[in-house]
């Protein structure tokens, strides 16, 4: 496996995390795109971007247009949330390569989620409410369950056949550390700012991708 992009991947990622931080907008403009273009140079040098690679490579895409939406100047919010949606919905087409199927595990991982969901939706539509963004409430509610979807798909592969041990525990933690991610964007901006949020935000969505990339990667070389 080609790995040396990786190291552009990772010089690309920490700039932007330095300039979301210290909110050097100029140098986040490059960064953040750039980070993802690196990661598509990435997925082509290894597996191209036919098969199942196409849908991880239009997941990346779509989350490049999120990127660039949520990071100008006017409030594209509902617009990059949508961008988002859409490459979860390809990163969930992505994982289940086989037709999906519910075992113990998998309503382990239903439970969980939904008790994850159940505590925090109410918290964030309060917060909407009070900042005046109720109308947000129902595409927040259908985001947080497009992207819980994805999150149990990445979790799936653990017991889906043709999965190595090292792709479906890449896949998984890549998908819960990008839940991780969104969550804390969430509280953040909705419900109560945390502490170098900006920060906390991309490290965790950054590690998130590549570790679901990486997974796919395994996955599409080991076949």
């Amino acid at each position: 496996m080609n790995d040396y992009p990786l190291v552009l991947v990772a010089a690309l990622a920490v700039t932007d995390w330095v300039a979301a931080d210290r909110k050097i907008k100029p140098l986040e403009y490059f960064a953040k795109p750039a980070t993802m273009l690196a990661l598509l140079w990435w997925i082509w040098l290894n597996t191209g971007f036919d098969g199942s690679m196409l849908w991880f490579t239009l997941g990346v895409v779509f989350c490049l247009a999120g990127d660039v939406l949520l990071m100008l100047p006017r409030d594209l919010f509902i617009f990059g949330l949508g961008a988002f949606l859409a490459g979860h919905i390809c990163y969930i087409v992505g994982l289940n390569n086989s037709p999906p199927f519910i075992n113990f595990w998998g309503g382990l991982v239903i439970l969980l989620l939904g008790i994850f969901i159940y505590l925090l939706y109410p918290r964030l539509g309060r917060g909407l409410k009070q900042k005046g963004e109720n109308r947000l409430r129902m595409a927040v509610l259908a985001y947080a369950l497009v992207i819980s979807l994805m999150v149990y798909s990445a979790l799936m592969t653990l017991t889906r056949p043709g999965w190595s041990i090292a792709a479906a525990v890449s896949a998984s933690v890549g998908a819960l550390l990008f839940y991780a991610s969104d969550a804390m964007l969430a509280w953040d901006r909705f419900v109560k700012p945390l502490s170098h949020a900006r920060l906390r935000v991309m490290v965790s969505y950054h590690l998130g991708q590549v570790g679901i990339l990486l997974g796919a990667i395994f996955y599409t070389l080991g076949k």
